[in-house]
């Protein structure tokens, strides 16, 4: 049975698509650029704020980037953290299930204080033992660092370790950290898995409460791991 499951945030325990985008659009027309597409901004999510904030740019043929606009980006997104976001489906009942049986963390490329105000507001941060933004002193995933941290801190090593997500981010920092990891099939990162990067060890969940299955048995919860 895992000892720690690591979760990332967006598109893993929160749908936060909508706020992210309206955000990004918000932070281009102040810019004089035009909206983007609400699904290319979701392509654009997953390394961190700057990174986001540099390719909204691009596609909006905004550059160079203005030294301004990343700390204006996150002044707007933090205005509306919780106005469309909320917890996916069966996100509270796994994690309450989930508490009782190891210990869980969270590692975001999204700053701390955010993470936290997303997850307080949601009823969710009380799960958590700790809580690991993309501001902290550690590299960003896919670097290993954060997750190797958290491994430390609560004394768990790799082989007993899970970490949660939906992209090829959290799959390249599992596998660099020598963690076993569970992509969430319905997070909005998870189509831009290249299934040829798969190699048939990832554990694969439509939904959270798979979960609590996939730490009872340390089996596959679905008929298969790789997606179709």
């Amino acid at each position: 049975m895992f000892k720690l499951l690591v979760f990332d945030l967006d598109g893993t325990l929160v749908d936060s698509r909508q706020d992210l985008a309206q955000a990004t659009n918000r932070l281009i027309l102040e810019y004089g650029g035009q909206p983007v597409d609400e699904d290319a901004v979701v392509h654009m999510v997953g390394e961190g704020a700057e990174t986001l904030v540099a390719r909204a740019f691009a596609a909006a043929r905004l550059l160079p980037v203005p030294g301004a606009a990343l700390p204006r980006f996150l002044e707007l997104y933090a205005e509306r953290l919780l106005v469309h976001t909320r917890a996916y489906a069966g996100v509270r009942e796994a994690l309450e299930a989930l508490s009782h049986v190891a210990s869980l963390a969270v590692l975001t490329n999204k700053p701390r204080e955010m993470s936290e105000a997303i997850l307080r507001g949601l009823g969710l941060a009380s799960f958590f033992g700790r809580i690991l933004g993309g501001d902290g002193p550690h590299a960003r995933k896919p670097d290993p660092e954060g997750l190797r941290r958290l491994m430390g801190e609560f004394d768990v090593a790799g082989e007993d370790t899970l970490l949660v997500g939906d992209s090829m981010i959290d799959l390249r920092t599992a596998r660099a950290a020598g963690t076993a990891i569970a992509l969430a099939r319905y997070g909005f990162g998870f189509r831009d898995v290249p299934r040829d990067q798969l190699k048939g060890d990832e554990f694969v969940v439509d939904t959270p409460q798979d979960l609590v299955g996939l730490l009872r048995d340390r089996g596959p919860v679905v008929a298969h791991r790789q997606p179709d």
